[in-house]
């Protein structure tokens, strides 16, 4: 199964966001055909890297440092239609200071 690795930063955002999104554990990789990196607005913010728990799927990731806290990876669907988060609940968007206090201060 060939994965991508995780993208080379392309971009720099001018500020830190309010909030980001974070993968929990519940991320299953939509099958090979993930809505939410296909609705990001930043390329190569969310990618797919190798599920530990499972090796022969995958799951998403998100670049801290590209992440603009723009929500579109929970709200937007297939053909424009509305999503209420993840169909698996598998992106929480979490508070600057929550994000920092736990995974440590971002640089920008």
């Amino acid at each position: 199964m060939a994965v991508k690795e995780k993208p080379k930063k392309t971009g720099q955002r001018k500020r830190k966001p309010k909030i980001l999104a974070v993968i929990n554990d519940a991320c299953t990789g939509c099958g090979g055909s993930p809505i939410c990196v296909t609705e990001c607005p930043v390329d190569d913010c969310m990618f797919e890297v190798v599920n530990p728990d499972a090796p022969n799927f995958i799951r998403i990731d998100v670049d801290p440092l590209l992440c603009i806290g723009c929500k579109k990876c929970t709200s937007k669907g297939p053909m424009d239609t509305f999503l209420e988060g993840c169909p698996w609940d598998a992106i929480d968007m979490i508070g600057l200071e929550e994000y920092e206090e736990k995974f440590g201060e971002l640089p920008y």
